[in-house]
């Protein structure tokens, strides 16, 4: 039974994307459908985490416009993802970044990974 489902959920996995972390800053280029127009739009921000694996994986990604902070939360495999772009690596020392809610201006920057 579980041999069956790895093997579907094995066909659905995408594998055009970047190879990208926790702490990195990312450029996901959304697919936008508005009545019967598409268009794309850039969500651009940093990784705050990334959850579960295989075809469920998801990633979170924040970003401060106009000093409201968003996030976004994608399924890896989704349809809707155009392309990941890695903008920087970052250098983080956790898995979960949720400290950077709290932090703003250059607090909330993390480190390039060179």
């Amino acid at each position: 039974m579980l041999d069956i489902i790895r093997a579907i959920e094995a066909e659905q996995l995408r594998n055009d994307l970047p190879k990208f972390n926790v702490g990195d800053s990312v450029k996901v280029h959304i697919r936008i459908k508005e009545g019967n127009k598409e268009r794309i739009q850039i969500f651009e921000g940093t990784v705050l985490k990334r959850q579960n694996g295989g075809a469920r994986e998801t990633f979170t990604v924040r970003r401060v416009a106009y000093n409201v902070g968003t996030e976004k939360t994608f399924p890896i495999n989704s349809p809707v993802i155009e392309k990941i772009e890695v903008v920087r690596r970052g250098k983080v020392r956790r898995a979960k970044l949720f400290y950077l809610r709290n932090r703003v201006g250059k607090a909330a920057k993390v480190k390039e990974l060179i």
